[in-house]
């Protein structure tokens, strides 16, 4: 990290960082790119991925052909999203059954399906499964206007089954068994070989077949009423109670875990950065981060807007999404303060106390230099954290048999504009480098007095605000991120700020872009490599502006 008041440079011996970049790249294309080999942070997709397009024509033909549907208007395209049965797909990544599940059910009961919601003339809403290879309909549902029954789902015992008793109508089981037969007859079901499991007096109407079974799970046919008709059918593996006791518990951990661990320390954090940016006012300027305060909060934006399908196949209203878009501005603008904040303050600190500059201005010489030489070490780095990463992972498989399942809320398929998506690593790498090492490393080592220490704490603060994600046990994903968080703290104090942030920004978008890359159509798949390139047009285009300015030794 340089000097304040000295000039710009950043020495470093690059060729044992270029080994150790090659060595973690290939890691990482060996252990998470490669199909055969994927690790647990990687979903497994196909080649054979049918087009939107290919799943509402299935989704319009079945809907005529069984369900007398009958488009509005040739104006209304049908809303697609992607879905996935996360329970089922755990279970079988929790006891290594999704190969045999795939070789002997996937390709009628999908775990992944395109959900097709094809709104009638009366105004009610059809949804239609369709597989995301084979384009067969692998269920439906219904959606009426105002009805209450995802709401008494989220009841429990008594409660839940007297109010989707009342909203079926009170129906006996004859009743509903009459209205479920035709549908076991059409997809080849005999009623002989099934076993009912439903009851009178129980909601729903569940089949289950013994033939068709895969480690603790087995088929059931499920089906829902209301208002006296067949609200839904649903033919999907069961999920044992004990590995959904287990999920239940890990996800309230990972609750608690997000909003004491992370949301409590960092809302202290800045509180801080906030108390001095004030008390280093001297030594910083609070022009500087504003437009990266403002960037971050468009990012933000975007993204929010960019998941409107997700709301949409959720059935929110109009209403109801300009209620959420509200809702996330002020959470920006919330989180852009905090970036902010974490500029001033973390630059002031560092200048003050220990006469240091780890975030030099455009206007000293050799910036264009050093920002150059920053990208390149982002990158270099970047690879390296990709391997490191890697290996963590076959440890955390190895040790703590480390599982993870789908996320459908955050998938590019349920994009506006999937394109956009790569942009959060921009939004990450800024944001996070500031708050955690920028201002948390230099403001919890003024309580600690180590930087090891402060840099542990900041880190582990970090890597708890990411325990949501789908991986189990809930503490492996901490358990990365805090070794991957004190390499950013070791890379930010060595080197400064900006190299944190290219080294951030572009391990994200190498992750994201695969992602992207991953959805077997070129535009994405060359947005996906124009993301992963972004950063050393950025670090150039900044290069070349910054040029005139009469560069030091590097």
């Amino acid at each position: 990290m340089n000097k304040a008041g000295h000039p710009l440079h950043l020495k470093s011996d690059k060729q044992p960082l270029v080994l150790l970049g090659i060595i973690g790249l290939i890691l990482f294309l060996i252990f998470q790119v490669f199909p055969s080999t994927a690790s647990i942070s990687s979903e497994v997709k196909t080649p054979e991925m049918i087009t939107k397009e290919a799943a509402i024509s299935a989704a319009e033909r079945f809907a005529q052909e069984h369900l007398q549907y009958s488009r509005t208007s040739s104006t209304d395209k049908p809303l697609v999203t992607y879905q996935s049965r996360s329970d089922v797909y755990g279970y079988l990544s929790k006891e290594n059954l999704l190969r045999e599940y795939n070789k002997k059910f996937e390709s009628k009961y999908p775990y992944d399906v395109f959900r097709v919601r094809l709104v009638q003339a009366d105004g009610v809403a059809l949804n239609v499964d369709v597989h995301m290879q084979n384009a067969s309909v692998a269920g439906f549902s219904y959606d009426l206007p105002d009805s209450s029954y995802e709401g008494a789902l989220l009841q429990k015992g008594d409660v839940r089954n007297q109010m989707l008793r009342l909203i079926e109508g009170e129906m006996s089981l004859t009743e509903k068994m009459s209205l479920a037969e035709p549908w076991l007859e059409r997809e080849g079901y005999s009623l002989s070989n099934l076993k009912q499991i439903t009851k009178e007096g129980e909601p729903g109407l569940i089949y289950q077949d013994p033939e068709a079974k895969i480690g603790s799970s087995q088929l059931q046919l499920k089906f829902s009423f209301e208002d006296n008709q067949l609200r839904s059918y649903e033919p999907v593996f069961s999920v044992p109670k004990d590995h959904t006791a287990y999920v239940e518990k890990q996800t309230l951990n990972a609750t608690l875990l997000t909003l004491l661990g992370y949301g409590l320390f960092t809302l202290i954090l800045g509180i801080l950065a906030i108390v001095y940016s004030v008390k280093t006012k001297a030594h910083t300027s609070f022009k500087r981060g504003i437009f990266l305060a403002v960037f971050l909060f468009v990012i933000q934006m975007l993204n929010t807007y960019n998941l409107i399908p997700v709301f949409q196949a959720e059935g929110m209203s109009d209403a109801g999404i300009m209620g959420m878009m509200i809702f996330y501005a002020v959470y920006s603008l919330v989180f852009s303060a905090l970036l902010y904040f974490s500029l001033v303050g973390g630059s002031g600190l560092w200048r003050k106390e220990d006469g240091l500059n780890p975030w030099p201005r455009a206007s000293e010489a050799g910036y264009g230099s050093y920002v150059l030489e920053s990208m390149k070490l982002g990158y270099i780095w970047a690879c390296i954290l990709l391997g490191a990463q890697s290996l963590i992972f076959i440890g955390l498989n190895f040790t703590l048999h480390t599982w993870s399942t789908t996320d459908a809320s955050q998938s590019p398929y349920n994009m506006l504009y999937p394109w956009l998506f790569p942009l959060m690593a921009w939004l990450a790498g800024i944001s996070e480098e500031a708050v955690y090492r920028l201002f948390g490393i230099k403001m919890v080592k003024k309580i600690v007095r180590n930087t090891f220490v402060a840099s542990l704490i900041t880190s582990t603060i970090w890597a708890l605000g990411h325990t949501l994600y789908p991986i189990y046990p809930v503490i492996s994903r901490p358990i990365e991120l805090i070794i991957i968080g004190l390499m950013f703290s070791y890379i930010f104090l060595r080197y400064g700020y900006l190299t944190s942030v290219f080294a951030h920004v572009v391990f994200n978008s190498i992750l994201m872009g695969f992602s992207l890359m991953m959805m077997n159509d070129p535009f994405n798949l060359g947005m996906g490599i124009f993301y992963i390139i972004l950063p050393a047009i950025v670090g150039y285009v900044i290069y070349k502006f910054n040029k005139s300015r009469v560069a030091k030794t590097i």
